[in-house]
Protein backbone atom coordinates (compact mmCIF):
# COMPACT_ATOMS: atom_id res chain seq x y z
CA UNK A 1 0.00 0.00 0.00
CA UNK A 2 2.81 2.42 0.88
CA UNK A 3 4.59 1.59 -2.39
CA UNK A 4 1.48 2.38 -4.43
CA UNK A 5 1.07 5.71 -2.60
CA UNK A 6 4.71 6.62 -3.28
CA UNK A 7 4.43 5.73 -6.96
CA UNK A 8 1.22 7.72 -7.42
CA UNK A 9 2.70 10.67 -5.52
CA UNK A 10 5.80 10.57 -7.72
CA UNK A 11 3.68 10.53 -10.87
CA UNK A 12 1.55 13.43 -9.60
CA UNK A 13 4.61 15.51 -8.72
CA UNK A 14 6.24 14.78 -12.10
CA UNK A 15 3.08 15.76 -13.96
CA UNK A 16 2.73 18.94 -11.90
CA UNK A 17 6.31 19.96 -12.74
CA UNK A 18 5.76 19.24 -16.44
CA UNK A 19 2.56 21.30 -16.44
CA UNK A 20 4.30 24.24 -14.75
CA UNK A 21 7.16 24.13 -17.25
CA UNK A 22 4.78 23.92 -20.21
CA UNK A 23 2.69 26.81 -18.90
CA UNK A 24 5.79 28.94 -18.40
CA UNK A 25 7.12 28.12 -21.88
CA UNK A 26 3.89 28.80 -23.74
CA UNK A 27 2.97 31.79 -21.59
CA UNK A 28 6.31 33.54 -22.12
CA UNK A 29 6.16 33.19 -25.90
CA UNK A 30 2.60 34.56 -25.93
CA UNK A 31 3.63 37.42 -23.64
CA UNK A 32 6.51 38.30 -25.95
CA UNK A 33 4.14 38.50 -28.92
CA UNK A 34 1.67 40.62 -26.93
CA UNK A 35 4.48 42.96 -25.86
CA UNK A 36 5.74 43.33 -29.44
CA UNK A 37 2.22 44.02 -30.71
CA UNK A 38 1.71 46.57 -27.95
CA UNK A 39 4.91 48.40 -28.96
CA UNK A 40 3.55 48.69 -32.50
CA UNK A 41 0.36 50.37 -31.24
CA UNK A 42 0.34 54.10 -30.36
CA UNK A 43 -0.30 53.25 -26.66
CA UNK A 44 -2.55 56.21 -25.93
CA UNK A 45 -5.14 54.01 -24.16
CA UNK A 46 -8.03 55.77 -25.94
CA UNK A 47 -10.29 52.68 -26.17
CA UNK A 48 -11.39 53.58 -29.72
CA UNK A 49 -10.62 49.98 -30.76
CA UNK A 50 -13.32 48.68 -28.44
CA UNK A 51 -10.87 47.44 -25.81
CA UNK A 52 -10.12 49.31 -22.55
CA UNK A 53 -6.51 49.96 -23.59
CA UNK A 54 -3.69 48.99 -25.90
CA UNK A 55 -2.55 45.98 -23.84
CA UNK A 56 -5.94 44.20 -23.92
CA UNK A 57 -6.22 44.97 -27.65
CA UNK A 58 -2.71 43.57 -28.24
CA UNK A 59 -3.65 40.43 -26.31
CA UNK A 60 -6.80 40.00 -28.40
CA UNK A 61 -4.78 40.41 -31.60
CA UNK A 62 -2.21 37.85 -30.42
CA UNK A 63 -4.98 35.37 -29.63
CA UNK A 64 -6.55 36.12 -33.05
CA UNK A 65 -9.75 37.34 -31.38
CA UNK A 66 -9.49 40.84 -32.90
CA UNK A 67 -8.78 42.35 -36.28
CA UNK A 68 -5.58 44.36 -36.65
CA UNK A 69 -7.34 47.38 -38.19
CA UNK A 70 -9.31 48.68 -35.20
CA UNK A 71 -6.92 51.47 -34.07
CA UNK A 72 -8.00 54.84 -35.54
CA UNK A 73 -5.19 56.88 -33.90
CA UNK A 74 -2.56 54.47 -35.26
CA UNK A 75 -4.03 54.67 -38.73
CA UNK A 76 -3.07 52.60 -41.73
CA UNK A 77 0.64 52.86 -40.88
CA UNK A 78 0.10 50.92 -37.64
CA UNK A 79 -2.03 48.34 -39.46
CA UNK A 80 0.79 47.83 -42.00
CA UNK A 81 3.34 47.29 -39.24
CA UNK A 82 1.03 44.81 -37.49
CA UNK A 83 0.33 42.99 -40.77
CA UNK A 84 4.06 42.69 -41.50
CA UNK A 85 4.87 41.44 -38.00
CA UNK A 86 2.01 38.94 -37.84
CA UNK A 87 2.06 37.83 -41.47
CA UNK A 88 -1.53 38.93 -41.98
CA UNK A 89 -3.09 40.80 -44.87
CA UNK A 90 -3.37 44.58 -44.70
CA UNK A 91 -6.81 46.16 -44.65
CA UNK A 92 -7.38 49.86 -43.89
CA UNK A 93 -8.55 51.14 -40.52
CA UNK A 94 -12.25 50.45 -40.07
CA UNK A 95 -13.06 53.95 -38.79
CA UNK A 96 -11.74 57.31 -39.93
CA UNK A 97 -8.94 58.69 -37.80
CA UNK A 98 -10.37 60.62 -34.86
CA UNK A 99 -8.73 63.52 -33.09
CA UNK A 100 -6.99 61.38 -30.45
CA UNK A 101 -3.24 61.64 -30.80
CA UNK A 102 -0.10 62.30 -28.80
CA UNK A 103 0.30 65.76 -30.32
CA UNK A 104 -2.58 67.15 -28.24
CA UNK A 105 -3.07 67.56 -24.53
CA UNK A 106 -6.20 68.27 -22.48
CA UNK A 107 -6.55 71.65 -20.81
CA UNK A 108 -9.10 72.36 -18.06
CA UNK A 109 -10.43 75.91 -17.73
CA UNK A 110 -10.01 76.92 -14.08
CA UNK A 111 -12.90 79.37 -14.21
CA UNK A 112 -15.41 76.79 -15.42
CA UNK A 113 -14.32 73.61 -13.59
CA UNK A 114 -16.79 72.61 -10.86
CA UNK A 115 -14.70 69.72 -9.52
CA UNK A 116 -17.20 67.01 -10.44
CA UNK A 117 -14.36 64.48 -10.89
CA UNK A 118 -15.99 62.89 -13.98
CA UNK A 119 -13.00 63.77 -16.17
CA UNK A 120 -10.48 62.12 -13.87
CA UNK A 121 -12.65 59.00 -13.66
CA UNK A 122 -12.68 58.81 -17.47
CA UNK A 123 -8.91 59.32 -17.87
CA UNK A 124 -7.29 55.94 -18.64
CA UNK A 125 -3.79 57.10 -17.68
CA UNK A 126 -4.57 59.08 -14.50
CA UNK A 127 -3.36 62.34 -16.02
CA UNK A 128 -6.07 64.41 -14.30
CA UNK A 129 -5.75 65.26 -10.64
CA UNK A 130 -7.92 67.18 -8.23
CA UNK A 131 -10.16 66.96 -5.21
CA UNK A 132 -13.94 66.56 -5.43
CA UNK A 133 -15.69 69.96 -5.59
CA UNK A 134 -12.38 71.71 -6.39
CA UNK A 135 -10.69 72.59 -9.63
CA UNK A 136 -8.93 69.75 -11.47
CA UNK A 137 -5.83 69.97 -13.62
CA UNK A 138 -4.08 67.89 -16.26
CA UNK A 139 -0.55 66.55 -15.87
CA UNK A 140 0.42 67.22 -19.48
CA UNK A 141 3.40 64.85 -19.42
CA UNK A 142 0.98 61.97 -18.79
CA UNK A 143 -1.90 63.09 -21.04
CA UNK A 144 -2.19 61.04 -24.23
CA UNK A 145 -4.73 63.24 -26.01
CA UNK A 146 -7.31 60.45 -26.08
CA UNK A 147 -10.27 62.84 -25.61
CA UNK A 148 -12.03 60.48 -23.18
CA UNK A 149 -12.23 63.24 -20.57
CA UNK A 150 -14.03 65.73 -22.83
CA UNK A 151 -17.51 64.21 -23.17
CA UNK A 152 -18.14 63.41 -19.46
CA UNK A 153 -17.55 67.06 -18.48
CA UNK A 154 -20.95 68.62 -17.70
CA UNK A 155 -19.72 72.21 -18.07
CA UNK A 156 -17.55 71.81 -21.21
CA UNK A 157 -14.45 73.17 -19.51
CA UNK A 158 -12.01 70.77 -21.21
CA UNK A 159 -10.38 71.46 -24.53
CA UNK A 160 -7.54 69.86 -26.41
CA UNK A 161 -4.63 72.02 -27.42
CA UNK A 162 -1.38 71.33 -29.29
CA UNK A 163 1.13 69.68 -26.96
CA UNK A 164 4.03 71.92 -27.96
CA UNK A 165 2.45 75.21 -28.82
Amino acid sequence: MATATLILSGIAITLAILLMLAARYFSSSTNEVVEKIETLLPRIQCAQCGYPGCRPYAKAIAEENAEINLCPPGGDETVRRLANFLGREFSPVTEPVKAANLNTVALISEELCIGCNLCSQACPVDAIVGVHQRMHTVISEHCTGCRLCVSPCPVDCISLIPRHG
